[in-house]
């Protein structure tokens, strides 16, 4: 069955802002960020998402472990973070629809955490809040069934990624499928089927976000539990994911180096030799002059080569 929800104006008015600022990401280049840019985005996402769960790790600290360096915390808490810094590492190759890839990501994430990790629960569980059950989730013995109609969801319906993807965010949360490590798995997997229609997900800290508005984020869960839709949680993640990327194309400059152009061309044109006007039609915001320095540049930093002369000017990657 498909997960219940509606669709409101509201959504829609969110996917076109969306849609349309991830396009303006597309034109200056920010879905292929720079290896730093991605480093300390993926430092936000790890931070953010384990925060939200009680882990006391700052930035430095997580940037630290990145880089192999010693670091002074609670063990729990580096172990969370060596486990998600390997998942993610990992994202690109699970595969969204897939509930072996989903345990198997689990079962990274929570490697050395719990005993069970990589496993449907075998027991039932609910959350408390304060003094208050917040949620009871379904008898384990529907978990494995519930989650096989949610992957099903996932491939066969055919609403869009984003709106799919907040809908498995709060199915799996409600669902609760493990013992421990579903918050993190639901928002871990949110990236995961984003960032196969959209590229930029991979490296969008959009969790951090939910972070700073964290009670409203539990609060509207608990909405959406008492109406049986996620409406309200699909207004709410599109919402957050819409400013992450206001955010993006506020704080990230468009320009780059004539090496940051050299160096995207390269990614998405691989080995095949090219000429200016082919590199003018991924940089259309540049003169001729500026693409033909560039190319210059990048022959004279043996990036490029250059092959033949004048109107049959070519040029084509240097391996090292």
């Amino acid at each position: 069955m498909k997960p219940p929800y509606d669709i409101t104006s509201n959504i829609l008015q969110l996917l076109t802002a969306i849609s349309e600022q991830i396009g303006e990401v597309k034109a200056a280049h920010l879905h292929r960020p720079s290896p730093a840019l991605r480093k300390r985005n993926r430092v936000k996402t790890i931070r953010a998402s384990l925060e939200i769960e009680g882990n006391t790790l700052s930035e430095a600290q997580i940037t630290a472990i990145i880089e192999n360096k010693r670091v002074i915390g609670p063990k729990k808490d580096i172990v969370e973070v060596m486990n998600a810094i390997k998942v993610y590492e990992k994202l690109p190759d699970y595969t969204p629809t897939s509930a072996k890839s989903f345990l198997a990501a689990h079962e990274l994430l929570m490697e050395g955490l719990i005993p069970s990790s990589g496993q449907y629960r075998k027991k039932a569980v609910g959350i408390v809040k304060g003094e208050e059950i917040a949620h009871i989730a379904p008898p384990a013995s529907n978990v494995r069934y519930l989650m096989q109609d949610l992957f099903t969801y996932l491939k066969d319906d055919q609403d869009p990624d984003l709106i799919k993807s907040c809908v498995f965010h709060y199915e799996a949360l409600f669902i609760h499928p493990f013992m421990d490590g579903n918050g993190r798995m639901a928002r871990l997997w949110q990236t995961l089927i984003l960032l196969k229609t959209y590229p930029v997900f991979e490296f969008l800290p959009f969790e951090t976000i939910i972070k700073d508005r964290q009670e409203a984020y539990y609060a509207v869960l608990s909405e959406c539990d008492k109406v049986a839709k996620s409406t309200a949680f699909i207004e709410f993640i599109l919402r957050a994911i819409n400013e992450a990327l206001a955010e993006l194309l506020q704080l990230q400059t468009p320009k780059m180096s004539p090496a940051d152009r050299i160096a995207y061309f390269l990614s998405m044109h691989g080995k095949t030799p090219f000429s200016r006007k082919d590199y003018l039609l991924v940089f259309k915001t540049i003169s001729s002059a500026t693409a033909s320095r560039d190319l210059k540049h990048g022959v004279e930093k043996s990036l490029i080569e250059k092959i033949g002369d004048k109107r049959l000017t070519k040029y084509r990657s240097i391996n090292k």
